[in-house]
């Protein structure tokens, strides 16, 4: 069944996910005038009664500035030292901004183990709930320093899928530079086709991936597909993959 955006205006928790291409400047660690302009965003729609929880990329960007690494790291233990060394001025980013508007941040690392493990599953769950009932954003991220290939997320459009199950939200905004979902990959292809609506079980999701990812983040490709049409099911039945568009 279709639903409408009229729907989702409606609707009462979201979980957001911001990738890297909208979060840095150009692969120069993190833009700081693009991180206000989506927190002020964010704080509007708190304003409104709007639950929002927040899944952002950007920390290994930010990482990678800071230690001085010209591009990205492909042995694991590097990766997990640039992402451990950005979150930190991540997390501080927001928190500024978010200050600004009077509204309080929380980090959340999360593996997954934390949600394949019934116990820990729940516990994670409790607590974002609680985090979201205190009236503070949590600011949802893999934990990097501690996973390895064979268990990690692979993206945070995947991570977001989850989250979104896990708080039982209404929907799931992704947020990304291109225009939306397409059919095939559009910088491949120009007959690339602009997709308005798909549904979140159509098999046909996987075929449209084209493996790739941008040049600071692991999504945007296969796993980015795989997140928003594979990864989720219950409550969630709104996925949007919205486009970014400078004011």
């Amino acid at each position: 069944m279709s639903v409408s955006r009229s729907t989702l205006a409606g609707s009462r928790r979201w979980v957001v996910k911001i990738g890297s291409a909208l979060l840095t400047d150009d692969g120069k660690g993190l833009a700081r005038d693009l991180i206000a302009g989506w927190v002020s965003q964010l704080s509007e729609l708190r304003s409104r009664g709007m639950e929002i929880v927040l899944v952002s990329s950007g920390s290994v960007a930010e990482g990678m500035l800071r230690l001085g690494m010209t591009s990205r790291p492909s042995e694991l233990h590097l990766l997990q030292a640039a992402a451990a060394v950005g979150q930190m001025g991540l997390v501080q980013a927001y928190e500024e901004n978010f200050q600004k508007h009077g509204l309080h941040t929380a980090q959340v690392l999360l593996t997954h183990d934390d949600l394949s493990d019934r116990k820990r599953y729940l516990n994670a769950r409790s607590t974002i709930r609680s985090i979201i009932g205190l009236g503070a954003i949590p600011i949802i991220n893999e934990n990097d320093t501690v996973v390895t290939d064979e268990i990690r997320f692979g993206d945070n459009d995947t991570l977001g899928a989850l989250v979104a199950n896990l708080v039982e939200a209404d929907g799931l905004i992704i947020l990304t530079d291109q225009e939306g979902m397409f059919d095939k990959d559009p910088r491949k292809h120009v007959d690339a086709r602009l997709l308005s609506e798909v549904q979140a079980e159509d098999l046909g999701l996987d075929e449209m991936a084209s493996g790739e990812a941008g040049g600071l983040g692991r999504g945007g490709g296969w796993d980015g597909n795989k997140g928003a049409g594979g990864s989720f099911s219950g409550s969630l039945g709104r996925v949007y993959r919205c486009s970014w568009w400078s004011n």
